[in-house]
C-alpha cells in the first residue's frame, strides 16, 4: 500500500501510456516515429515519379487540316446590250489636203420646225432641241470627188461627235437616215423625220446616190409634216418613200 502511495505518479503515467499506445493500435497500427530529417517536406519534384504523359492541350491532338486553296473562279460576264442606238462606222475616206483644184461643199443640220410643233415632241426629247433649232451650223467642208450627201453627212458628224443612225435600204439601193442628234422618225409626229435638200431642192431619192459637185450647199432638215412644212412635200425621206 506504501509501494503505491509512494509511486502513484509512475504507475499512472504508466498507465496513461499504455492507453495511448492501445488508442494508436486501434486506429491503425503503430505510430511511427517521425524523424526531424522525415519531418522535414520533401519537394514535389523529388516525391512525385511523373509517368503520364501530361494531357496534351486541344492543339496538340488535334490534327491540323489542310487548308482548302481558295480558287477565285472567274466569273464570265456578258456585257448588257447598249440602249443607245449604236452609230455604225462610216465609210472611211479619205480627203485630199487643200490645193486649189479642192472641192468644197457646205452643210447645215437644223431642226427649227420642231419648235413650231413643240406639243407633238415626245417629252422624253424635248431637252434635244436648241434653243435655235441649229444642230450643226453651215459650214464649209472639203470633199473628194465622187463622195455623196451620206458620205459627207457620216464624216462631219463623226467629226463633231453629233449622233447619227442609218439603216441601207436594200429595195431603194440607198441609206436612209433614221436619227441625227437623237431626234428620229415620228419622235414629232407621225409624218416627222429627216430630208435633206441641194441648192435649195429635194433631189427625190437616196442621200447616198446623190453625188456632190464642187460648191454644193447641202442642208438636212427634220420635217413634221412629210416635207409640207420644209417645201418638199410629195418627196421621199432621203432614200425612203413613205406609205
Amino acid at each position: 500500500m506504501n509501494f503505491l502511495k509512494k509511486h502513484k505518479w509512475k504507475i499512472a503515467g504508466i498507465a496513461i501510456t499504455v492507453l495511448i499506445l492501445v488508442i494508436a493500435f486501434m486506429a491503425g497500427g503503430e505510430p511511427s516515429t517521425v524523424t526531424e530529417q522525415e519531418a522535414t517536406p520533401t519537394p514535389v519534384s523529388e516525391k512525385i515519379s511523373i509517368t503520364q504523359k501530361p494531357e496534351a492541350t486541344p492543339y496538340e491532338t488535334a490534327t491540323p487540316k489542310p487548308t482548302p486553296a481558295i480558287t477565285q473562279r472567274p466569273v464570265s460576264v456578258t456585257p448588257e446590250p447598249d440602249t443607245a442606238t449604236p452609230v455604225q462606222t462610216p465609210v472611211s475616206v479619205t480627203v485630199d489636203e487643200k490645193k486649189d483644184d479642192t472641192l468644197t461643199c457646205t452643210l447645215t443640220v437644223r431642226c427649227d420646225t420642231i419648235l413650231s410643233n413643240i406639243s407633238k415632241l415626245k417629252p422624253e426629247k424635248s431637252g434635244l432641241v436648241p434653243s435655235d433649232g441649229v444642230i450643226f451650223p453651215k459650214t464649209e467642208v472639203i470633199f473628194n470627188k465622187g463622195e455623196s450627201v451620206y458620205n459627207i453627212l457620216v464624216r462631219e458628224m463623226k467629226k463633231n461627235k453629233i449622233h447619227l443612225e442609218f439603216v441601207n435600204v436594200p429595195v431603194y439601193n440607198s441609206a436612209y437616215i433614221e436619227g441625227i442628234a437623237n431626234l428620229y422618225e415620228n419622235d414629232c409626229g407621225e409624218l416627222s423625220g429627216w430630208m435633206y435638200k441641194v441648192n435649195g431642192s429635194f433631189p427625190g431619192y437616196g442621200s447616198s446616190k446623190y453625188t456632190v459637185k464642187d460648191g454644193d450647199a447641202i442642208e438636212w432638215i427634220y420635217t413634221c409634216d412629210r416635207g409640207n412644212d420644209i417645201g418638199g412635200g410629195y418627196s421621199p425621206r432621203n432614200g425612203r418613200k413613205d406609205d
